[in-house]
């Protein structure tokens, strides 16, 4: 059987209301060529190479052959010889899945050792966003031309959570050639102790000294007996291994790692080892919201023998502690690329008008705070109002022209992308659809084609597509399309039913699930608003929703129902604090109520110090969603710090707590 090609396709449909048409009748009655796809999909699950290249002729001509291609080739890549993958990328030249390929193959080709051809490669890869190849790549530069790439290799290396071969042997080869130092192999065995990955903690130390790397597995498993075997730590390394042994007991006990450098190690390691074990201590120490937390950060001694890493918890720490001289001296011994991130800048900002009137002082805040102010994000928002500034919803910017909306939907990437998602292959969809709006060329889509092509996906409902694209623009800002609202007489009819502000419900839908209803996470919570199936039998039993079944929490408006029943249950058991409030949803009551306790602190600081990194990003996205969704709803100026007020202890005057809430 043999379907239309997507060009003559999309060329025979100029207009977007024929083309939703189209789309949504294909959805609606599939043909035989999507029953092909979805077979092969299964096939290449299962890593069926003969079913794949059985079912590949009959998608000749279809939509998304491309794809059924790359998964036949994919499966043989191992075995197919350089000719025929060549073929493929050409067949395929300027699509994703030539970049996809070339991508895959690079990294065979890397672990190969085949210099040559991965050479010869490298330059036609597009994509650029796979760490790996670019190790590879690094590799190759260094041996072939001496380039200096040793430090964009160990940042790489650094940010790698497991072991991978490219950056494994491109940090290798540079020890080799003494462009990688001792210090940088356990500084990275250090990161690695302290993330409780002691596989990546191994494998750097067993560069640097490889007769003792197998130490690590021994220090990992009970480092207070290694402790106790190592009474004094000579050598270097064996002084290194003290400092991983020290950190792998500040995971679990800050204190006992503190008393253990004080008494016993302290004498022996060198100041760079000391000032990171104490930073590690305090780290600890924060992240489990002890008040001494600042004092263990105050025996640093060197701020710039610190990583970025340490350097922002023990911002954290000041802040809690109100040491506002701590938060100027970290932040001025991040790297520049730290110190412009919105938070640090905004932080740098508040610690110079705090630490007196001088006219510099002032000065250089005041700068701070006008580069980062705008409504995009939490600090951004915070830095609006520090300026005396309101968040209010900026100017669209002029419409689309009818040419640019024809250029989205006649763009193949696109249509191939929406194709795959009403397919149901949304992780397939996806990753075609930002390659081509952001990924194939230097710097990504120009602001009014991302404009046209979020348009595209609004027009679909295609929701998380519409946010994600509007998001990327860099100089115009369209808040109608960053901040949709659809099934509004739902949303806005339940959360008035409650007494609850819709634009939270709004805020916390956007981050929760970006309206994709059939949206599921990885631990099994569903629809809109993500709800647990046992938080959302709870919650039917406590509003008397009756015959509730778990098969209903994917219909939009029962997940609307229980999701905005259970927010205001958490809200009103954390006394109105949205900032609470959100953390609970996303983490549990029971972790923002152990979080409040200890002093009473600005939301915006305790947001920012709570232990979990997932949640205290949940925390800010959603408060910064749900002051941009107020200003859209009713056109009136708003406050981000007026919802994020005060978090402290519980009040004794207050009720007493759900302890039934989930």
């Amino acid at each position: 059987m043999k379907f239309t090609p997507i060009l003559t396709l999309v060329c025979a449909l100029t207009m977007t209301g024929l083309w939703n048409a189209h789309a949504h009748a294909q959805a609606q009655t599939p043909n035989r060529g999507d029953d092909v796809i979805l077979e092969m999909h299964q096939a290449f699950r299962k890593g069926d190479k003969n079913r794949l290249s059985a079912l590949l002729p009959q998608t000749r001509g279809h939509v998304l052959e491309p794809l059924a291609a790359y998964w036949e080739m994919r499966t043989r890549l191992d075995t197919a010889p350089d000719a025929e993958i060549r073929g493929f990328l050409n067949a395929y030249a300027g699509s994703y899945y030539e970049d996809r390929l070339r991508n895959d193959w690079l990294l065979q080709l890397g672990k190969r050792r085949q210099w040559a051809t991965f050479t010869a490669e490298y330059p036609r890869f597009r994509m650029r966003d796979d760490r790996e190849v670019r190790c590879y790549a690094l590799a190759t530069e260094a041996m072939n031309s001496k380039a200096d790439v040793a430090e964009e290799a160990k940042r790489l290396w650094y940010s790698l959570r497991e072991v991978d071969d490219g950056c494994t042997y491109v940090i290798d080869h540079l020890h080799s050639g003494k462009q990688i130092h001792g210090l940088d192999l356990w500084r990275k065995a250090r990161i690695a102790m302290d993330a409780n990955r002691p596989r990546a903690a191994q494998a750097a130390v067993d560069i640097e000294a490889p007769r003792l790397s197998e130490q690590v597995a021994l220090i990992h498993a009970d480092p207070v007996k290694y402790l106790d075997k190592r009474i004094v730590a000579v050598t270097k390394s064996r002084k290194e291994l003290a400092v991983l042994a020290l950190i792998r007991i500040a995971a679990k006990n800050p204190d006992e790692a503190a008393d253990l450098l004080s008494r016993r190690w302290a004498i022996q390691l060198s100041a760079e080892e000391r000032n990171w074990t104490w930073a590690v201590i305090g780290k600890q120490a924060t992240q489990k919201l002890q008040d001494n937390a600042s004092t263990y950060f105050s025996k640093v001694q060197k701020d710039s023998d610190l990583n970025d890493d340490l350097l922002i918890w023990k911002v954290r720490a000041a802040l809690r502690q109100g040491q506002w001289q701590q938060v100027l001296s970290a932040t001025g011994a991040m790297s520049a690329a730290t110190r412009q991130d919105p938070a640090w800048s905004y932080w740098r900002a508040r610690a110079l008008l705090a630490m007196g009137p001088h006219d510099a002082q002032r000065h250089e805040a005041q700068s701070l705070l006008t580069q980062i102010a705008s409504v995009r994000g939490f600090y951004e928002q915070l830095a609006l109002e520090e300026l005396g500034q309101a968040i209010t919803v900026p100017e669209r910017p002029a419409p689309l022209t009818p040419q640019e909306k024809t250029a989205a939907l006649q763009h193949p990437g696109l249509q191939r992308a929406l194709y795959a998602i009403a397919l149901g292959l949304r992780p397939e969809g996806n990753r075609e659809w930002n390659y081509s709006t952001n990924l194939h060329t230097p710097g990504g889509m120009p602001d009014r084609e991302l404009l046209a092509a979020a348009d595209l996906a609004c027009q679909r409902q295609v929701w998380d597509r519409c946010i994600n694209t509007s998001e990327r623009t860099k100089e115009v800002l369209d808040h109608e399309q960053r901040f949709p609202m659809p099934l509004r007489e739902i949303v806005v009819r339940r959360a008035h039913d409650i007494r609850l502000d819709p634009a939270y419900v709004y805020g916390l839908i956007r981050q929760e699930s970006r309206f994709v209803t059939d949206a599921r996470s990885h631990v099994g919570a569903s629809g809109l608003m993500q709800v647990m199936p046992a938080t959302a039998k709870w919650t039917a039993q406590k509003i008397g929703l009756s015959g509730f079944t778990p098969q209903q929490i994917n219909d939009r408006e029962v997940n609307v129902t229980i999701g905005t029943a259970y927010l205001k249950l958490v809200l009103d058991d954390f006394e109105g604090s949205m900032p609470m409030a959100t953390a609970a949803y996303n983490a549990g009551p029971s972790r923002p109520r152990s979080w409040r306790n200890g002093p009473v602190l600005e939301a915006a600081i305790w947001a920012e110090t709570i232990p979990f990194q997932e949640t205290r990003d949940y925390v800010k996205k959603v408060l910064a969603n749900t002051t941009n969704y107020a200003a859209l709803m009713t056109r009136q100026p708003q406050s981000i710090k007026a919802r994020l007020g005060t978090v402290g202890p519980r009040q004794s005057t207050i009720a007493e707590v759900n302890k039934d809430l989930p």
